[in-house]
């Protein structure tokens, strides 16, 4: 006969009910921790994708494309000319442009293009305005900067190595002879030309079409023309994101001090109202801030960036013209009342 122990009688019931509970909660744990571990991954996806758009943008910003040189002077306007190597300010590279000279003159116009484009900027286009130049007897020089390079291109810097590659080209057309120098400039050209122009003494004027000065408010306004983003804390990672990808932080670009400058020498500002890049009440600022009588400003209601030119040939070239003469005509007195002998 055998006998059955306390141990081995069967299990209540209840038994069976307390011991699912741990396997239950362990299932509404695991399920929760699936719906955090989902909900962080998108918010991960989401950062991911806002933090990459913004290092799109500084990656395009510091890498404009630039179309190659499809002619030369003498193609495009029959003017004989010639190739010139020089070197940046700095030291920093080697420049190439084109030199067209004038018959038994001592005046040099400098070409500073935009961002984007190279020396022959052709919307502009460049071309004519050098053959307008050279009919005023001015020697031409154009140039590339860096990024629009035909060889060794580098990065865009807002103005900040762009800055140096213009006071080369001066330089050299100093070296080439030149007594008076005028620097005309479009776009991030003209920005880049202001740089340069607080640190040069040798510059005799300038004409700046649709002024691109690199600065948190323009930069932001050109942003806001292709994608809706929020002023912050967009301008900050773009802020932290340039100098990684061209070596360029924003606080080296003097824009501060470019919109605060009375410049010494004279200065045309020429701005369309229908400037979707650059705001005009940015040339009507720099305007106001010089003093020298030669200086003024030409804001043309209904004109884009950088087609000024295009839209208003005639008003375009008398206003230049006339701001040319004025300069000569300044220097010529000066020469008379230092007694030095003007040709």
């Amino acid at each position: 006969m055998s006998h059955t122990g306390r141990n081995d009688l069967p299990l209540p019931p209840s038994a069976y009910v307390s011991g699912d509970v741990p396997t239950a909660t362990a299932r509404r744990i695991s399920i929760k921790n699936i719906i955090i571990a989902l909900l962080l991954s998108v918010l991960f996806f989401f950062f991911f994708c806002f933090i990459s758009l913004h290092g799109y943008i500084a990656w395009v910003l510091s890498n404009p494309k630039v179309a190659p040189l499809y002619s030369n002077p003498k193609l495009s306007i029959n003017l004989d000319y010639q190739n010139i190597t020089f070197p940046a300010a700095d030291g920093s590279r080697m420049m190439q442009g084109w030199y067209i000279p004038a018959e038994h003159s001592d005046r040099t116009i400098v070409f500073s293009h935009g961002y984007g484009a190279n020396r022959e900027e052709y919307w502009i286009p460049m071309y004519d305005l050098a053959n307008f130049a050279h009919r005023l007897n001015f020697n031409v020089l154009m140039f590339d900067y860096g990024f629009a390079a035909q060889n060794s291109k580098e990065v865009a810097t807002g103005g900040k190595k762009e800055a140096q590659q213009l006071l080369g080209a001066i330089q050299v057309a100093k070296q080439l002879g030149s007594q008076e120098i005028i620097v005309w400039g479009f776009s991030m050209g003209a920005g880049t030309a202001l740089q340069a122009g607080l640190k040069n003494p040798d510059i005799d004027g300038m004409i700046l079409d649709s002024t691109f000065l690199l600065e948190p408010d323009t930069m932001y306004h050109n942003i806001r023309q292709h994608i809706d983003l929020p002023r912050h804390p967009s301008l900050e990672i773009i802020g932290m994101l340039l100098p990684v990808l061209n070596g360029t932080s924003l606080r080296q670009i003097p824009y501060s001090q470019v919109k605060s400058e009375d410049y010494p020498f004279p200065i045309l500002f020429i701005h369309g109202t229908e400037d979707e890049k650059a705001p005009y009440p940015i040339a009507e600022k720099l305007a106001e801030n010089q003093t020298n009588p030669t200086s003024g400003v030409w804001i043309v209601d209904g004109a884009h960036h950088e087609l000024i030119f295009r839209e208003h040939p005639k008003e375009y070239l008398r206003k230049v013209s006339l701001f040319l003469g004025q300069i000569k005509l300044a220097s010529q007195k000066t020469n008379i009342q230092t007694g030095s002998v003007s040709e």
